[in-house]
């Protein structure tokens, strides 16, 4: 090659590859040093290991907009479904679809604009943060569901040993413990969390590295918690079956399966979760850098759920007297709790069902 093609390859190089000499002024990231900033070609694009990368892979910006429509189907359709039947605490589901939305629609803007570290990071964070709405929504749900099946007096209804008023409580505030936590660690780990950070091929800005055990950390936490929360479920369901409910209210069980499926929709998006932070941002684990498995074994999952939940509403389920929680059990319902100590429900005698102390 002639010293003219040499000299103007040499050129091009400079101009693609700016070394970053300002990348931690307090000299921590010592390893960065070598770090260079790419000069952004078509829609903003670098290399993924350029220190203004904000993306681990080339965004596309058809899916993004497709994924952003058909949530916004799931939102509008929820929130119809929500007036019509008058469940009020459908919010919460209507909630996780906006966040859904909202968060693709940002990645179709920054799918052009990948220079821009807002659009990037609000993305991520509504993206790992939406199914948390849609999983309080299924514990909100079964509780009343479980309320509403149930034969015996108010004060008397348990499952486990804990009465069913305990259960949404306990378990939506242990949503919103995983909630704040991969909250905490999903903005740690978004690409603006610590000035110039990027998720490089060869090792992590400290305030990421930091961010993604806490969001696992999170993510252990939901997983934990549903499981014990199908332990309730399948207690439910199989005193059901044994005749412990109403006589007039035998349609629980599609409920209650479309309940697991959901789960099932939730725990598949948080093992791929795992599987792509626990493995580390590194070549060894093609997991992040790739936008497909994302589209898989997240979006497609959530739609499902989403999906599910429309079909088999709790709306259409749990009508009339006893569909929600009250906030106070009745004086009679307390008193005729009063020779019961805790438990499950007897085996029914003809219409009457009998407490087992």
């Amino acid at each position: 090659m002639s010293m003219p093609g040499v000299a103007s390859l040499a050129g091009v190089a400079t101009r693609m590859l700016l070394r970053r000499d300002d990348w931690d002024d307090a000299g921590e990231q010592e390893e960065n040093t070598n770090c260079v900033k790419a000069v952004p070609g078509p829609n903003g694009h670098v290399p993924i290991d350029a220190c203004n990368s904000y993306y681990n892979y080339d965004p596309q910006f058809a899916p993004a907009v497709a994924v952003a429509i058909l949530f916004g189907i799931f939102t509008l359709a929820h929130l119809i479904l929500g007036i019509a039947y008058r469940k009020k605490f459908s919010w919460v589901v209507i909630m996780g679809a906006t966040w859904e939305t909202v968060s693709f629609a940002l990645h179709a803007l920054g799918s052009k604009d990948q220079q821009n570290i807002a659009y990037a990071s609000s993305a991520q964070i509504l993206f790992l943060l939406a199914p948390l709405w849609i999983n309080a929504f299924v514990y909100m749900t079964f509780t009343r569901a479980a309320w509403y099946y149930y034969y015996p007096p108010e004060a008397q209804r348990r499952l486990l040993g804990i009465p069913i008023t305990a259960l949404t409580k306990i378990f939506v505030w242990a949503d919103v413990l995983a909630f704040i936590i991969q909250g905490v660690g999903g903005s740690m780990a978004s690409p603006g969390s610590s000035g110039d950070t990027v998720q490089s091929t060869s090792s992590l800005p400290l305030p990421i590295t930091k961010g993604l055990r806490v969001y696992l950390v999170g993510m252990g936490i939901q997983q934990f918690f549903i499981v014990v929360f199908c332990l309730f479920m399948i207690r439910f369901h199989l005193r059901q079956r044994q005749g412990y409910g109403y006589a007039d209210k035998s349609n629980w069980r599609p409920l209650i399966y479309a309940l697991y499926a959901t789960l099932t929709c939730i725990t598949i998006r948080i093992i791929y979760r795992i599987a792509e932070f626990a493995g580390g941002i590194t070549p060894s684990n093609p997991i992040p850098f790739h936008e497909e498995y994302s589209y898989a074994l997240d979006v497609f999952p959530m739609m499902l759920a989403l999906l599910i939940l429309a079909i088999w509403h709790p709306g259409r389920f749990l009508t009339g007297r006893d569909s929600e929680i009250p906030k106070k059990l009745s004086l009679r319902s307390t008193l005729a709790s009063c020779n019961g100590q805790g438990g499950d429900y007897a085996k029914p005698r003809g219409w009457v069902m009998t407490y087992v102390a």
